[in-house]
Protein backbone atom coordinates (compact mmCIF):
# COMPACT_ATOMS: atom_id res chain seq x y z
CA UNK A 1 0.00 0.00 0.00
CA UNK A 2 2.59 2.27 0.28
CA UNK A 3 3.74 4.40 -2.69
CA UNK A 4 0.38 5.92 -2.91
CA UNK A 5 0.19 9.77 -2.09
CA UNK A 6 -3.88 8.64 -0.78
CA UNK A 7 -2.54 6.10 1.17
CA UNK A 8 -2.92 4.97 5.13
CA UNK A 9 0.72 3.91 5.62
CA UNK A 10 0.99 0.42 7.35
CA UNK A 11 -0.87 -2.90 7.24
CA UNK A 12 0.12 -4.06 10.86
CA UNK A 13 -1.76 -6.66 12.53
CA UNK A 14 -1.67 -5.59 15.63
CA UNK A 15 -4.48 -5.88 18.16
CA UNK A 16 -7.21 -2.99 17.08
CA UNK A 17 -9.02 -0.83 19.33
CA UNK A 18 -11.76 -2.26 21.59
CA UNK A 19 -15.03 -1.80 20.38
CA UNK A 20 -16.60 0.29 22.69
CA UNK A 21 -13.87 2.74 22.38
CA UNK A 22 -14.72 2.45 18.30
CA UNK A 23 -18.39 3.62 18.99
CA UNK A 24 -17.01 6.27 21.22
CA UNK A 25 -14.89 7.18 18.51
CA UNK A 26 -17.78 7.40 16.09
CA UNK A 27 -19.98 9.72 18.58
CA UNK A 28 -17.12 12.36 18.65
CA UNK A 29 -16.96 12.55 14.27
CA UNK A 30 -20.06 14.41 14.64
CA UNK A 31 -21.07 15.46 10.40
CA UNK A 32 -19.28 12.20 9.07
CA UNK A 33 -21.63 9.42 7.82
CA UNK A 34 -19.85 6.43 9.58
CA UNK A 35 -21.03 3.02 8.23
CA UNK A 36 -23.61 1.31 10.21
CA UNK A 37 -24.66 -2.49 10.78
CA UNK A 38 -28.48 -3.33 11.28
CA UNK A 39 -26.90 -5.95 13.96
CA UNK A 40 -27.20 -5.49 17.55
CA UNK A 41 -24.85 -8.81 18.35
CA UNK A 42 -21.54 -7.61 16.84
CA UNK A 43 -20.98 -5.49 19.29
CA UNK A 44 -21.25 -8.18 21.90
CA UNK A 45 -18.97 -10.32 20.17
CA UNK A 46 -15.48 -10.65 21.43
CA UNK A 47 -14.38 -11.45 18.04
CA UNK A 48 -15.58 -11.25 14.41
CA UNK A 49 -13.85 -13.39 12.03
CA UNK A 50 -14.65 -12.78 8.15
CA UNK A 51 -13.95 -15.72 7.17
CA UNK A 52 -14.23 -15.18 3.71
CA UNK A 53 -11.97 -12.25 3.42
CA UNK A 54 -9.19 -14.24 5.81
CA UNK A 55 -9.80 -10.79 8.16
CA UNK A 56 -10.56 -10.99 11.69
CA UNK A 57 -10.82 -8.02 14.65
CA UNK A 58 -8.61 -9.56 16.61
CA UNK A 59 -5.50 -10.89 13.83
CA UNK A 60 -5.97 -7.69 11.78
CA UNK A 61 -6.34 -3.65 12.91
CA UNK A 62 -8.81 -2.92 10.06
CA UNK A 63 -8.85 0.82 11.11
CA UNK A 64 -5.60 1.38 10.31
CA UNK A 65 -5.45 -1.18 7.34
CA UNK A 66 -9.14 0.39 6.10
CA UNK A 67 -10.00 3.39 7.72
CA UNK A 68 -9.18 5.60 4.68
CA UNK A 69 -11.48 3.65 2.50
CA UNK A 70 -14.35 6.31 1.28
CA UNK A 71 -15.03 4.32 -2.19
CA UNK A 72 -15.44 0.47 -2.47
CA UNK A 73 -15.77 -1.12 -6.31
CA UNK A 74 -17.26 -4.36 -6.44
CA UNK A 75 -17.34 -6.95 -9.62
CA UNK A 76 -18.20 -10.39 -10.67
CA UNK A 77 -14.82 -10.70 -12.33
CA UNK A 78 -11.35 -11.41 -9.85
CA UNK A 79 -9.37 -10.55 -12.98
CA UNK A 80 -11.44 -7.37 -14.12
CA UNK A 81 -11.33 -5.98 -10.13
CA UNK A 82 -7.61 -6.48 -10.27
CA UNK A 83 -7.32 -5.06 -13.58
CA UNK A 84 -9.49 -2.04 -12.02
CA UNK A 85 -7.18 -1.67 -9.12
CA UNK A 86 -4.56 -1.02 -11.24
CA UNK A 87 -6.18 1.51 -13.51
CA UNK A 88 -7.24 3.20 -10.38
CA UNK A 89 -3.27 3.05 -8.88
CA UNK A 90 -2.24 4.49 -12.10
CA UNK A 91 -4.75 6.88 -11.88
CA UNK A 92 -4.24 8.16 -8.34
CA UNK A 93 -0.42 9.03 -8.99
CA UNK A 94 0.45 5.83 -7.33
CA UNK A 95 4.30 4.75 -7.23
CA UNK A 96 5.28 1.59 -9.70
CA UNK A 97 3.57 -0.07 -11.95
CA UNK A 98 0.97 -1.18 -9.66
CA UNK A 99 2.33 -5.36 -10.29
CA UNK A 100 3.53 -5.66 -7.01
CA UNK A 101 0.03 -5.26 -5.43
CA UNK A 102 -1.21 -7.73 -2.99
CA UNK A 103 -4.48 -9.89 -2.80
CA UNK A 104 -5.54 -8.65 0.73
CA UNK A 105 -7.86 -12.04 0.71
CA UNK A 106 -5.13 -14.19 -0.64
CA UNK A 107 -5.52 -15.98 2.25
CA UNK A 108 -8.96 -17.95 0.46
CA UNK A 109 -10.11 -18.58 -2.58
CA UNK A 110 -13.65 -16.98 -2.27
CA UNK A 111 -13.00 -13.43 -3.04
CA UNK A 112 -10.02 -11.30 -3.71
CA UNK A 113 -9.41 -7.26 -2.27
CA UNK A 114 -7.06 -4.95 -3.67
CA UNK A 115 -6.19 -1.39 -1.72
CA UNK A 116 -5.16 1.57 -3.75
CA UNK A 117 -5.19 4.37 -1.33
CA UNK A 118 -8.73 5.05 -0.84
CA UNK A 119 -10.21 3.06 -3.17
CA UNK A 120 -11.20 -0.74 -2.24
CA UNK A 121 -11.77 -3.14 -5.17
CA UNK A 122 -13.26 -6.44 -4.29
CA UNK A 123 -14.53 -9.06 -6.56
CA UNK A 124 -17.85 -10.58 -5.69
CA UNK A 125 -18.73 -13.97 -7.75
CA UNK A 126 -21.61 -14.61 -10.02
CA UNK A 127 -25.52 -14.72 -8.39
CA UNK A 128 -27.16 -13.51 -5.62
CA UNK A 129 -25.87 -16.08 -3.27
CA UNK A 130 -22.37 -15.13 -3.69
CA UNK A 131 -22.63 -11.64 -3.86
CA UNK A 132 -24.59 -11.53 -0.30
CA UNK A 133 -21.77 -13.41 1.25
CA UNK A 134 -19.06 -10.75 -0.12
CA UNK A 135 -21.71 -7.96 1.04
CA UNK A 136 -22.10 -8.69 4.51
CA UNK A 137 -18.48 -9.03 5.38
CA UNK A 138 -17.71 -6.31 3.37
CA UNK A 139 -19.75 -3.96 5.53
CA UNK A 140 -18.74 -5.31 8.54
CA UNK A 141 -15.46 -4.18 7.14
CA UNK A 142 -16.16 -1.04 6.87
CA UNK A 143 -17.52 -0.77 10.08
CA UNK A 144 -14.83 -2.29 12.07
CA UNK A 145 -12.50 -0.33 10.49
CA UNK A 146 -14.75 2.91 11.21
CA UNK A 147 -15.04 4.46 8.03
CA UNK A 148 -17.48 7.30 6.74
CA UNK A 149 -18.28 9.05 4.22
CA UNK A 150 -18.31 5.59 2.49
CA UNK A 151 -19.88 5.10 -1.61
CA UNK A 152 -19.88 1.59 -3.17
CA UNK A 153 -20.33 0.49 -6.49
CA UNK A 154 -21.06 -2.69 -8.52
CA UNK A 155 -19.35 -2.56 -12.13
CA UNK A 156 -19.85 -5.46 -14.34
CA UNK A 157 -21.40 -6.85 -17.51
CA UNK A 158 -25.09 -7.28 -18.55
CA UNK A 159 -27.37 -8.06 -20.91
CA UNK A 160 -29.40 -5.10 -23.06
CA UNK A 161 -32.78 -4.91 -23.76
CA UNK A 162 -33.41 -2.71 -26.79
CA UNK A 163 -29.91 -0.81 -26.77
CA UNK A 164 -27.22 -1.17 -28.60
CA UNK A 165 -23.98 -3.68 -27.67
CA UNK A 166 -21.10 -1.32 -25.74
CA UNK A 167 -23.99 0.97 -24.03
CA UNK A 168 -23.51 1.68 -20.54
CA UNK A 169 -26.14 1.53 -18.20
CA UNK A 170 -26.47 3.89 -14.87
CA UNK A 171 -28.61 1.59 -12.57
CA UNK A 172 -31.69 3.71 -11.06
CA UNK A 173 -33.84 1.65 -9.65
CA UNK A 174 -33.20 -2.50 -9.16
CA UNK A 175 -36.40 -4.63 -10.16
CA UNK A 176 -36.80 -8.20 -9.75
CA UNK A 177 -38.31 -10.74 -12.61
CA UNK A 178 -42.13 -9.32 -12.17
CA UNK A 179 -39.78 -5.94 -12.91
CA UNK A 180 -40.96 -5.05 -9.16
CA UNK A 181 -38.56 -2.78 -6.79
CA UNK A 182 -37.73 -5.29 -4.37
CA UNK A 183 -35.54 -7.98 -3.06
CA UNK A 184 -37.42 -11.27 -1.68
CA UNK A 185 -34.96 -12.37 1.03
CA UNK A 186 -35.91 -15.79 2.21
CA UNK A 187 -35.11 -15.69 6.08
CA UNK A 188 -35.40 -19.26 7.88
CA UNK A 189 -39.15 -19.83 7.24
CA UNK A 190 -39.81 -17.04 6.12
CA UNK A 191 -39.84 -14.21 3.26
CA UNK A 192 -38.77 -10.59 4.11
CA UNK A 193 -39.27 -7.81 1.04
CA UNK A 194 -36.69 -5.40 1.08
CA UNK A 195 -36.14 -1.93 -1.41
CA UNK A 196 -34.45 -1.94 -3.85
CA UNK A 197 -34.10 2.34 -4.23
CA UNK A 198 -30.81 3.35 -5.47
CA UNK A 199 -29.61 6.57 -5.05
CA UNK A 200 -30.86 9.05 -7.64
CA UNK A 201 -28.75 12.08 -6.93
CA UNK A 202 -25.22 9.72 -7.54
CA UNK A 203 -26.88 7.95 -10.59
CA UNK A 204 -27.55 11.83 -12.06
CA UNK A 205 -23.78 12.62 -11.18
CA UNK A 206 -22.74 9.65 -12.77
CA UNK A 207 -24.71 10.45 -15.74
CA UNK A 208 -23.30 13.87 -15.82
CA UNK A 209 -19.12 12.33 -15.83
CA UNK A 210 -20.67 9.90 -18.64
CA UNK A 211 -20.67 13.57 -21.11
CA UNK A 212 -16.52 13.00 -20.72
CA UNK A 213 -17.03 9.65 -23.15
CA UNK A 214 -19.10 10.15 -26.10
CA UNK A 215 -17.25 7.31 -28.06
CA UNK A 216 -19.57 5.14 -25.94
CA UNK A 217 -23.80 5.58 -25.26
CA UNK A 218 -24.62 5.91 -21.45
CA UNK A 219 -27.70 6.14 -20.24
CA UNK A 220 -29.96 5.76 -16.90
CA UNK A 221 -32.53 2.85 -16.22
CA UNK A 222 -34.08 0.02 -14.49
CA UNK A 223 -32.16 -3.06 -14.72
CA UNK A 224 -33.45 -6.57 -14.07
CA UNK A 225 -31.83 -9.13 -11.66
CA UNK A 226 -32.35 -12.64 -12.17
CA UNK A 227 -31.70 -16.23 -10.33
CA UNK A 228 -29.85 -17.14 -13.29
CA UNK A 229 -28.66 -16.67 -16.30
CA UNK A 230 -30.38 -19.18 -18.81
CA UNK A 231 -34.16 -19.78 -18.41
CA UNK A 232 -34.44 -17.30 -15.44
CA UNK A 233 -33.41 -14.88 -18.35
CA UNK A 234 -35.49 -15.94 -20.56
CA UNK A 235 -32.81 -17.41 -22.93
CA UNK A 236 -33.45 -20.36 -25.58
CA UNK A 237 -29.79 -22.05 -25.34
CA UNK A 238 -29.66 -23.48 -22.48
CA UNK A 239 -29.72 -26.84 -21.38
CA UNK A 240 -33.52 -26.38 -20.48
CA UNK A 241 -36.38 -24.40 -21.88
CA UNK A 242 -39.67 -24.49 -20.70
CA UNK A 243 -40.99 -21.80 -22.92
CA UNK A 244 -41.44 -20.53 -26.83
CA UNK A 245 -39.62 -17.74 -28.50
CA UNK A 246 -42.82 -16.07 -29.04
CA UNK A 247 -42.98 -16.39 -25.17
CA UNK A 248 -39.31 -15.20 -24.35
CA UNK A 249 -39.48 -12.02 -27.08
CA UNK A 250 -43.11 -11.30 -25.35
CA UNK A 251 -41.40 -10.86 -21.87
CA UNK A 252 -38.43 -8.93 -22.90
CA UNK A 253 -40.30 -6.42 -24.54
CA UNK A 254 -42.20 -6.00 -21.71
CA UNK A 255 -39.88 -5.78 -19.53
CA UNK A 256 -38.47 -2.94 -21.81
CA UNK A 257 -41.47 -1.34 -21.31
CA UNK A 258 -41.72 -1.72 -17.90
CA UNK A 259 -38.75 0.43 -18.25
CA UNK A 260 -35.70 -2.37 -18.05
CA UNK A 261 -32.84 -1.96 -19.95
CA UNK A 262 -30.70 -4.33 -18.86
CA UNK A 263 -30.19 -7.91 -17.08
CA UNK A 264 -27.56 -9.27 -14.38
CA UNK A 265 -27.96 -11.06 -11.63
CA UNK A 266 -26.57 -8.88 -8.54
CA UNK A 267 -28.36 -5.48 -8.36
CA UNK A 268 -31.61 -6.43 -6.28
CA UNK A 269 -29.44 -7.56 -3.28
CA UNK A 270 -26.73 -5.22 -4.06
CA UNK A 271 -29.42 -2.26 -3.68
CA UNK A 272 -31.28 -3.70 -0.64
CA UNK A 273 -28.32 -4.54 1.53
CA UNK A 274 -26.34 -1.40 0.66
CA UNK A 275 -29.69 0.29 1.14
CA UNK A 276 -30.77 -1.42 4.91
CA UNK A 277 -27.00 -0.08 6.15
CA UNK A 278 -27.31 3.39 4.58
CA UNK A 279 -25.17 3.31 2.83
CA UNK A 280 -24.45 5.19 -0.73
CA UNK A 281 -24.49 2.54 -3.55
CA UNK A 282 -24.22 2.43 -7.43
CA UNK A 283 -24.72 0.24 -10.41
CA UNK A 284 -23.15 0.84 -13.85
CA UNK A 285 -22.72 -2.05 -16.04
CA UNK A 286 -22.22 -2.44 -20.19
CA UNK A 287 -24.52 -4.22 -22.23
CA UNK A 288 -22.82 -7.07 -24.06
CA UNK A 289 -25.99 -7.78 -26.79
CA UNK A 290 -29.52 -6.89 -27.05
CA UNK A 291 -31.15 -9.53 -25.92
CA UNK A 292 -34.38 -8.98 -28.78
CA UNK A 293 -31.75 -9.95 -31.31
CA UNK A 294 -30.05 -13.04 -29.66
CA UNK A 295 -28.82 -14.88 -27.15
CA UNK A 296 -25.06 -15.80 -27.35
CA UNK A 297 -22.49 -13.22 -27.35
CA UNK A 298 -20.61 -13.42 -30.87
CA UNK A 299 -19.04 -10.66 -30.36
CA UNK A 300 -14.98 -10.67 -31.07
CA UNK A 301 -12.93 -10.82 -28.07
CA UNK A 302 -11.68 -7.49 -28.16
CA UNK A 303 -14.13 -5.66 -28.69
CA UNK A 304 -15.72 -7.16 -25.40
CA UNK A 305 -12.50 -6.04 -23.94
CA UNK A 306 -13.02 -2.58 -24.64
CA UNK A 307 -16.98 -3.01 -23.89
CA UNK A 308 -16.07 -4.28 -20.06
CA UNK A 309 -13.45 -1.53 -19.40
CA UNK A 310 -15.94 1.55 -19.84
CA UNK A 311 -17.95 1.57 -16.70
CA UNK A 312 -14.23 0.77 -14.89
CA UNK A 313 -13.12 4.31 -17.10
CA UNK A 314 -16.77 6.27 -15.94
CA UNK A 315 -15.74 5.01 -12.06
CA UNK A 316 -12.38 5.96 -11.89
CA UNK A 317 -13.21 9.23 -13.46
CA UNK A 318 -15.93 9.97 -11.17
CA UNK A 319 -13.81 8.70 -8.02
CA UNK A 320 -10.96 11.61 -9.32
CA UNK A 321 -13.19 14.43 -9.37
CA UNK A 322 -15.15 13.66 -6.27
CA UNK A 323 -11.15 13.41 -5.31
CA UNK A 324 -10.35 16.84 -6.68
CA UNK A 325 -7.58 15.27 -9.15
CA UNK A 326 -9.31 16.08 -12.45
CA UNK A 327 -11.08 19.41 -13.97
CA UNK A 328 -15.12 18.54 -12.69
CA UNK A 329 -17.50 19.08 -16.14
CA UNK A 330 -20.03 21.90 -15.84
CA UNK A 331 -23.51 20.53 -15.16
CA UNK A 332 -25.07 20.24 -18.47
CA UNK A 333 -28.99 19.47 -19.81
CA UNK A 334 -30.29 15.77 -20.10
CA UNK A 335 -29.71 14.49 -24.08
CA UNK A 336 -32.94 13.21 -25.00
CA UNK A 337 -31.01 10.92 -27.15
CA UNK A 338 -29.06 8.99 -24.02
CA UNK A 339 -31.86 9.51 -21.10
CA UNK A 340 -34.41 7.05 -20.50
CA UNK A 341 -37.79 8.49 -20.04
CA UNK A 342 -39.68 5.51 -18.07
Amino acid sequence: MSGCPLSVEGMASVLPASNKSMKSDRNTNVGKKFVHVQNPYLDLMDEDILYHFALGTKTHNLPVMFGDVKFVCVGGSSNRMKAFALRMHKELGCEGDGEEMKDICAGTDRFCMYKTGPVLSISHGMGVPSISVMLHELIKLLYHAQCCDVTIFRIGTSGGIGIEPGSVVITDTAVDSFFKPRFEQVIMDSIVTRSTELDRDLAEELFTCSKDFPHFPTLIGHTMCTDDFYEGQGRLDGALCSYSREKKLDYLKRAYKAGVRNIEMECTVFAAICGRCGIKAGVVCVTLLNRLEGDQITTPHDVLVEYQQRPQLLIATFIKQQLGLCRTPPPAPASPERTLQC
